[in-house]
């Protein structure tokens, strides 16, 4: 059964929410490639139940199309299978599906209310 495996927080001022999350719930962040807008968070020790995740720079504008939301992501199979499935089910594309390099496949989709979620599939060959 497919599982919530990530989430993440999209900021226009990456360094400003780093340093909220910081300072109120002890969360540390790391680049995740250097030059490139995403930061890793790691919310507790792997010894504790909940998941981490990740900050990225706000795309778009926040009365236009950009993401004002956690996104949960969800580890499927097959991001395109899951994205056809979805749209055959109501759901929306919300961005396509893109290379993380090294680590996968991620597409964000819209639900039938238009809530936003990630679908992934790990493949450390995507470009």
């Amino acid at each position: 059964m497919p599982r919530p495996v990530h989430f993440e927080i999209h900021a226009a001022e990456p360094e400003r929410a780093m340093a909220f999350y910081r300072a109120l719930f002890g969360w540390t962040f790391t680049s995740f490639i250097p030059g490139v807008d995403y930061w890793t968070i790691v919310t507790g020790p792997d010894s504790e139940p909940g998941i981490n995740g990740g900050l990225v720079r706000r795309q778009g504008t926040s009365e236009g199309t950009a993401v004002l939301a956690y996104v949960c992501t969800i580890q499927v199979a097959d991001v395109d299978a899951a994205m056809a499935q979805a749209l055959s089910l109501g759901g929306t594309t919300a961005l396509p599906r893109m290379a993380i390099p090294g680590v996968g496949w991620l597409a964000y989709l819209k639900d039938t209310e238009g809530n936003i979620f990630g679908i992934t599939h790990a493949d450390a060959g995507a470009r």
